[in-house]
């Protein structure tokens, strides 16, 4: 815990570990994560598809954030949290203008069935 994923459109100019680095030291300092405990997958996309436009176009660009937290963080803590993942998306993300980019984060309460192992 936490456990974050990160799915973006492979064609974007994303400082992936940057960004991570940023959103690891928010997670500890808004929601009271241990730093060891952040880990971040990134799954870029062959494809984002928006609308009707063909996809080919790469006219639109996606970044969707989840952050999946043990319960017990109230909704002004995941608020604040959400909102430094975006601005950290901003910092991260070089959007030439060419196509429209749509970020997005979500903070999610692990089920209580969470468990994990390390070895």
């Amino acid at each position: 815990m936490p456990q974050i994923t990160v799915d973006h459109s492979r064609f974007l100019s994303f400082d992936r570990e940057g960004f991570a680095r940023g959103l690891h030291t928010a997670v500890v300092e808004i929601a009271a994560a241990k730093p060891e405990a952040c880990k971040t997958q990134f799954r870029p996309s062959e494809v984002t598809a928006f609308g009707y436009d063909d996809p080919a176009d790469l006219g639109h660009a996606v970044v969707h954030v989840t952050i999946g937290l043990l319960a017990g963080r109230t909704d002004e803590t995941k608020a604040e949290l959400t909102g430094a993942v975006l601005e950290l998306l901003r910092e991260h993300i070089e959007n030439d203008g060419v196509a429209t980019l749509h970020a997005s984060a979500e903070i999610r309460d692990l089920d209580p069935s969470y468990r994990k192992f390390e070895e």
